[in-house]
């Protein structure tokens, strides 16, 4: 018996041009690399220089992953893009990048969720992708968090990176038991925790585009709950077991969470995919960067199930398990 599902055919991604390690935040902010890497993991990030944008990094991914999945961009109909930083108010990012992608038919549009932003545009493309809305999509997490950050703030601006990156999907028709595609997908959120990580700013509430506000601790406090709560609901709905995941890909948000949730839900230290220590948070790109990097380096391989999970802002919180 075979289902519709949707196929992940190909990852790309774009970082600056510019690498800041944490040595130079110690001349912006009381800190210190041993501080940095001992309570986050991270040791350097990536900050968008000038002529560098969410749509230019954007873009710049898509183009890698269509050439990973061996498409042109006239293949695409669908193209969403997960960010909370974008280039402008409107038009959607997503559409800016379809242009210049010289991509005329199909529909685009913008999703912000936050750090959680992939895993809801992953899900929502697969539902448009299942429902014959559309074909082939190109899901692209983008972001220049360095734009929003008050760099006087020790506790949040050695936290973030800028960063793209994408992938492409197609509607196919697999193998109902050991077919490749998105098997399942668990998405959460709870505007209750507004006040523990958000952006002071907006163009309705102040009209300007404000700081990164966070309470560490609180956040870290709610995340490993919050995230196993999905992850086990997943597991749940396919039959499956932490034993049965070959990769997990969470977001690449703090060293801490990842390992304290890759424990708590019995998945193998060497079954983590982490990248924060080389791009920091990249909120919405965190994730497929670290697909790419993990697919680019031979880890993935067609056939392996992965495990995604995200958690960001609001709260919102997800996670998308897929055959690849």
């Amino acid at each position: 018996m075979t289902v519709t599902r949707s196929v992940i055919l190909g990852t790309g991604s774009s970082l600056p041009r510019r690498l800041m390690p944490n040595a130079e935040m110690e001349a912006l902010v009381d800190t210190s690399d041993e501080w940095i890497q001992q309570r986050t993991g991270i040791r350097q990030r990536y900050i968008a220089g000038e002529g560098e944008t969410t749509v230019s990094l954007g873009e710049e991914a898509a183009r890698q992953a269509l050439e990973a999945a061996g498409l042109q961009p006239t293949d695409i109909d669908l193209i969403i893009v997960a960010t909370a930083t974008p280039d402008n108010t409107f038009p959607a990012s997503a559409v800016q990048i379809q242009r210049r992608l010289g991509i005329t038919a199909g529909y685009a549009f913008d999703m912000q969720a936050v750090c959680s932003g992939f895993v809801y545009a992953l899900t929502t493309a697969d539902l448009h992708l299942r429902s014959g809305l559309a074909r082939r999509a190109l899901v692209i997490g983008a972001e220049t968090f360095s734009r929003i950050l008050d760099w006087t703030d020790r506790t949040t601006c050695v936290l973030f990176g800028d960063g793209a990156a994408a992938v492409v999907l197609e509607r196919r028709e697999e193998a109902e038991e050991a077919g490749r595609g998105v098997l399942t997908a668990k998405l959460r959120s709870d505007g209750n925790h507004f006040e523990k990580l958000y952006v002071d700013g907006g163009p309705s509430s102040t009209g300007t585009i404000g700081h990164l506000r966070m309470e560490g601790r609180e956040v870290f406090k709610h995340a490993v709950g919050m995230i196993t709560d999905v992850v086990e609901d997943s597991f749940s709905t396919l039959g499956i077991s932490a034993e049965d995941i070959d990769w997990f890909v969470p977001h690449q948000a703090n060293r801490r969470i990842i390992d304290a949730s890759a424990k708590k839900l019995g998945i193998a230290p060497e079954k983590v995919v982490v990248t924060v220590d080389r791009h920091g948070n990249t909120s919405a790109a965190s994730i497929p960067l670290a697909l790419d990097v993990a697919c680019r380096d031979g880890r993935i391989k067609q056939g392996d199930l992965v495990l995604l999970e995200a958690m960001g802002g609001g709260f919102t919180w997800g996670a998308v398990v897929v055959r690849w």
